[in-house]
Parts: structure tokens; C-alpha cells; sequence
């Protein structure tokens, strides 16, 4: 069948005749649309559109409510576009990337740095600094030495672990904010930004939406971290989005649903990146004070007022545990966590919500 407009499903999802391929899709499915003065798609409220792509080793989506503006869905591809722009940036198995230029070349000079990253490294020192040390990019060489970085989790040596331990640690990362440079005081400190660089992506994302005047809308970032603005509007009424937390032993279901509004959540566990050891399960989030991966966590999710907040949060959670985090939330405001804890007899797991307030979180 002859399409009405001169587009395809390539152009739309690289950002191309965004709008026109829009129309022509929802024509398809609900029957001819009416346009505007200027030719734009006149959508019908109540339905969500989607719209993603694959970047950071997994799906980004952006969802937008039909209907509210015509311009939405050029901006929701121009966000899509940003988060390949920055994946190129941040990306450490990317050798032109500007974090593996940092990683090359820190140890012997300062590296001058984006102001935008500037930004980010200081915000990761503010929450490395704020959870003692569980939050930590310099993690890399542990990662590194563990095996996850190529995701073969294998036993290190401990002359091998020791080596990858002192080159970890806030304390040997000095940035000069005025003149936005990074250096590494010890070789063999290494950058990795894959903590908190989903999160961080999806509100350069979301500022680009806003710009277009966009209100209402959620992002996600291969579904463990989410940002939502606004409100999901179904047959005629806006309520808060409704966001569902995996289980963690039986992938399908869900553990409950969070309303989200303004806010954004990141969820952080080791279900897939583990391995073996002895008759342990070692997961691939490590404690960068010991050097170690964390146990008698299942998952940990943190809600927070930004994407890349909840992002480090939520590895800062799984590493601290219920109790530090409980402290943690409530000397921050607007910060609250979930933690899914192993309960004493396999499979009942022991759910805890801190921050948390008891009708945005209703478990199944």
C-alpha cells in the first residue's frame, strides 16, 4: 500500500519528517486526522505515543500524550539525537570518546572538560562525598578487575584487586571547577560514568522537550531509570504517571507500581550481571571502599528529583544498605528509596520503603 506522505518508518525514528511520518502512522490506526492551519497532525487525546531507540546498551523510550502538541514528536527525536550525541561523549568503550580522553590522559596533565560534564563530575563528587565513599566513578578498575566491564564476572587475585583498589577513590580525582579541568593524583584512575550516565542522559533529554514546551511527558532509559513530568492523561483524566518496579526473581511480574510526578526513580540490582563462586552469587555492583561486590541485596530503587541523582543513588543504596539509607533520606528531602531484601525462607523476599510516602507505592 502507497503511502500518503513520503516518509518511512527510518526517517521518523532518525528524527526525519517527524511529523509528517506521525500523522501517516496514526491515520493508519485510527482513521484519517485532521490537520492544522499550518499542516500539522491534529492527534486525538487518550492515547500515548512512543517513541525510541537503542543507545547506551539499551532501549531509550519517551512517551508523550497524544494530542497536547503537534511539535512534540520533532522534539522527542531531537531528544533521541541528543542521547546518541551523548553516549559518543561518555561512552568508555568509545576510544574518541571525551571520558576515555580523561582516562588517557588525566594522570599526566589536566584535561580540559565540557561544561555540561564539568556539571555531572561535580554532582558525582557531591554524592560520593554525601554517601561516604559507596558512590564512586573511579570505580572502573574495579569493575575492570572483577570482569564486568566485558561482563565475564571471574574471581580476581588478590594482588590484582589490590592494584585496581588504589586506584580508586574520590580523593584522587581534583577538579578545578573554575577552570573545568579534571586530573588524576595516582595512575590508573579511570573514569566510568555507566552509574549515572542513563539518568543523566534523560534530563538533557527532558530539557530538550520542555524547550519545545512540552509539560507532560516520561523517559526511560532501558527501564530501570525513568524521569516523568507532568501528568499521563487517560479518557480525559491527568493522573500521575504509574511506574512498575520488576520482581527480582520472577522477571514477568511486577513488585508494585510507583506513581511518579516530577520526579524520577532509577533501580539498581544484579540480576543478570552476576557469577558463581563457591556456592556465592557475586553480582557485578561493588563496594568501591572494599573492592567487593555487595550481598543480601536484591535491588535497590531511588526516587529523587533527577534522573542522574536517582541513577548514582540507586547504586549508593544497594551498596550502603536499608539502614545507612534510611538515615540518608531523611536528611534529604525529596529523596526516598525501595529496597527488596532476601526474606529468610526462598523465594519470600522483605520489601522496605524509606521516603517513600505510603500512597505512591502499592505493592502486588
Amino acid at each position: 500500500m502507497e503511502e500518503a506522505r513520503k516518509t518511512n518508518r527510518r526517517q521518523f525514528l532518525a528524527g526525519k519528517s517527524a511529523t509528517a511520518a506521525l500523522g501517516d502512522a496514526v491515520n493508519a490506526l485510527l482513521g484519517p486526522v485532521e490537520t492544522t492551519e499550518s499542516g500539522e497532525a491534529s492527534l486525538p487525546e487518550g492515547y500515548l505515543l512512543e517513541f525510541s531507540r537503542r543507545a547506551m546498551a539499551c532501549q531509550f523510550a519517551i512517551f508523550l500524550n497524544a494530542g497536547q502538541s503537534t511539535q512534540q514528536s520533532d522534539a522527542a527525536c531531537a531528544a533521541l539525537d541528543l542521547v546518541d550525541q551523548l553516549e559518543a561523549q561518555l561512552s568508555i568503550f568509545r576510544d574518541t570518546s571525551e571520558i576515555s580522553l580523561i582516562n588517557r590522559h588525566a594522570a599526566r596533565e589536566p584535561v580540559k572538560i565540557e561544561p555540561r560534564l564539568a556539571e555531572l563530575l561535580a554532582l558525582a563528587e557531591r554524592i560520593s562525598r554525601e554517601t561516604g565513599g559507596a558512590y564512586d566513578i573511579s570505580a572502573g578498575p574495579l569493575v575492570r578487575v572483577w570482569g564486568f566491564v566485558r561482563r565475564q564476572g571471574a574471581m580476581p587475585d588478590d594482588a590484582a584487586l589490590a592494584e585496581a583498589r588504589a586506584a580508586v577513590g574520590q580523593h584522587l580525582i581534583e577538579l578545578d571547577p573554575a577552570g573545568r579541568t579534571i586530573r588524576f593524583l595516582h595512575p590508573g584512575v579511570e573514569l566510568n560514568l555507566g552509574s549515572i550516565g542513563k539518568g543523566y542522559a534523560l534530563d538533557r533529554a527532558a530539557e530538550v522537550l520542555a524547550a519545545a514546551g512540552a509539560s507532560d511527558f516520561l523517559l526511560h532509559g532501558g527501564q530501570s531509570s525513568v524521569l516523568a513530568r507532568g501528568a499521563c492523561v487517560e479518557s480525559g483524566r491527568a493522573e500521575a504517571w504509574s511506574i512498575g518496579l520488576p520482581h527480582p526473581y520472577r522477571r514477568t511480574e511486577r513488585l508494585g507500581q510507583i506513581r511518579l510526578d516530577d520526579r524520577a526513580l532509577s533501580t539498581s540490582g544484579s540480576a543478570t550481571q552476576f557469577f558463581m563462586h563457591e556456592g556465592r552469587r557475586l553480582g557485578h555492583i561493588l563496594d568501591p571502599r572494599t573492592g567487593l561486590p555487595i550481598e543480601g541485596v536484591l535491588s535497590a530503587t531511588a526516587i529523587a528529583p533527577t534522573a542522574a541523582e536517582a541513577d548514582a543513588l540507586s547504586t549508593a543504596f544497594y551498596v550502603l544498605g536499608p539502614q545507612a539509607v534510611e538515615q540518608y533520606c531523611a536528611s534529604h528531602a525529596g529523596v526516598g528509596a525501595i529496597f527488596v531484601l532476601p526474606a529468610a525462607r526462598y523465594p519470600a523476599i522483605d520489601v522496605r520503603t524509606f521516603g517513600v510516602a505510603e500512597e505512591l507505592f502499592t505493592a502486588r
